[in-house]
């Protein structure tokens, strides 16, 4: 019996709580939070974890130095401090990077107001990174050839942090952690709507791999829906004094632009900020701001040459980049806290990314609307905070939920794989040690992985090429980490889509193996689901289709 088919049948049986409806960033620290106190706690998701906006960011956990513009002093301070939280929490996964930004002359602020603003920045960050600096047109020139500066006053170089690996991955690792505390999570759930009766939640659910239905129950609810908060809400006739405006942002996966590990920073024709960010072997470029109705949005031709005519015009490249170089692309719906009152002329461009949880006290029942990465802390503590108070006991109250283990536990990690000469295993081929790359992506679970090596040394092979994934670990992915359709792994549990071409990846060696280690006698089924038939037209992994 798979994870995924028991906690399906706890979801049925068991009375929780509370339920969290929705996977992405809100509802996985949500869950991972509550769950480490002591509740019954159940998780579910009608795509797959992180399965829409979560898996579509810019991979950034920032301050969000562009609200100083707007002087919202008070977010961006407690923005940094989250940021700073991240970085001491997750010292493997979340890094510091610089980003190094250009001026165009006659931009609306000046380079030294601009410097300025970084060092109020670094200070709103109680100096938690390398201080900012000023860049002159032939610093730029020096540090960063492929900068075009005609026409540029110069720039500014300031710090935040980037993801090491996907922004989905990192999702992922709070549902995991829920799961280890008891959480009941399913991908592939949907809600059909839920009644407030008798002092408890039912809510109907349906398991979309199967078209089944059944009904849970839980005495608080937490709508974690994302873009589809205000949907889910009008099902449940919950009423709530804030809603959602939806914006869409795009990112272009490229070979790399640069060889150096910083992130290009512009302001596009729009004027918004737009980055050249380093994603492994790749460079992800983006983003676009469009309002749209709905979240099933998707790239479109416009959306693609504004991206690239903005890059284009900024970079020395030997030759333009073009739609046939572009590898993978991501298209994200952000979902923009307004006031209910406010009509179709709020400035949906200037409201930030800042969170705001509505709570139904008499029907225990929680709204998160908006929220980013970067703040995911705050918005897990604040659950915790607000179910407290209406009611809910918490045995373990003071429980950490979050981080990486301690120093201890990752020394002996490190010490066990220096002893067993793990790194050497696949020295040739990685493009890091791989002790690192266990650690950073399994945290206490790498040991399980050391020990599996031990028992078989063919289990430090590379399975899948042009991938940096060993056959343990897809053996670990299939039995822990609920992998229902192949989209699951290669797009959410690792960045493999976004770094690697279509059709290279539908042809490379093992990957039918770890289909078939996935799916079992399934196998076949989710492959074609994925790739399709070699006569079909070619699958475009845009994330549109998760919005679905």
């Amino acid at each position: 019996m798979t994870l995924r088919t028991t906690n399906l049948q706890r979801l049925e049986e068991e009375t929780f709580d509370v339920l969290i409806i929705g996977g992405g960033i809100n509802g996985a620290v949500s869950a991972a939070a509550t769950a480490a106190t002591g509740l019954k706690v159940g998780l579910i998701d009608r795509g797959d974890f992180a399965g829409v906006t979560s898996q579509s960011s810019s991979n950034l956990a920032w301050g969000g130095i562009k609200y100083l513009e707007s002087m919202e002093f008070r977010l961006v301070r407690k923005l940094c401090l989250c940021r700073n939280r991240l970085m001491q929490a997750y010292p493997s996964t979340v890094h510091e990077i610089r980003f190094f930004t250009t001026l165009a002359r006659g931009f609306r602020h000046g380079r030294i107001k601009l410097f300025l603003g970084a060092l109020l920045y670094w200070l709103m960050g109680n100096f938690f990174t390398r201080k900012p600096r000023l860049l002159s047109t032939r610093t730029i020139e020096q540090d960063e050839p492929v900068v075009r500066t005609t026409n540029v006053q110069g720039g500014i170089e300031y710090s935040d942090c980037y993801l090491h690996d996907n922004d989905a991955r990192f999702v992922f690792g709070f549902v995991r952690s829920a799961l280890n505390h008891g959480c009941a999570a399913a991908n592939y759930v949907e809600s059909l709507g839920a009644v407030f009766d008798r002092g408890a939640w039912q809510i109907r659910l349906c398991d979309r791999t199967t078209g089944a239905t059944f009904t849970a129950r839980a005495r608080a609810l937490v709508n974690a829906c994302g873009p589809y908060v205000d949907d889910h809400n009008r099902e449940t006739r919950v009423q709530t004094e804030y809603r959602h405006v939806l914006s869409k942002g795009i990112h272009l996966l490229v070979d790399r632009v640069t060889p150096h590990k910083r992130v290009l920073t512009f302001f596009a024709d729009d004027g918004r900020m737009f980055f050249v960010i380093p994603m492994g072997p790749k460079t992800c470029i983006g983003t676009t701001d469009t309002r749209v109705e709905s979240a099933e949005a998707g790239v479109t031709d416009e959306d693609r040459t504004f991206v690239l005519d903005n890059i284009n015009a900024r970079l020395n490249l030997p030759r333009p980049i073009e739609p046939s170089d572009i590898i993978a692309e991501r298209c994200g719906v952000r979902p923009l806290a307004v006031k209910g009152g406010s009509d179709g002329a709020v400035d949906w461009v200037q409201l930030s990314r800042k969170h705001m949880i509505e709570i139904d006290e008499p029907r225990r029942h929680l709204s998160i609307f908006g929220g980013k990465l970067t703040d995911c802390l705050n918005v897990g503590e604040e659950v915790c905070a607000h179910l407290r108070a209406l009611g809910l006991e918490f045995r373990y109250p003071d429980h950490r939920w979050y981080g990486e283990p301690d120093a201890h536990t990752r020394a002996d990690f490190f010490h066990e794989a220096e002893v067993m000469d793990l790194d050497a295993m696949t020295a040739s081929t990685a493009s890091e040690p791989l002790s690192e790359r266990l650690w950073r992506r399994y945290g206490a679970r790498a040991f399980h992985l050391l020990e599996e090596i031990r028992r078989d040394r063919r289990m430090a092979e590379q399975l899948i090429e042009h991938a940096e994934y060993i056959r343990c670990e897809i053996e670990q992915a299939a039995r822990s980490e609920m992998v229902t359709k192949l989209e699951d792994f290669l797009r959410r549990r690792s960045k493999i889509a976004l770094v690697i071409r279509h059709e290279d990846l539908r042809n490379a060696d093992g990957l039918k193996e770890a289909c078939r280690i996935f799916f079992g006698d399934a196998a076949e089924t989710r492959w074609q689901e994925y790739f399709g038939a070699p006569s079909e037209q070619e699958h475009t992994p845009t994330p549109s289709a998760a919005a679905v």
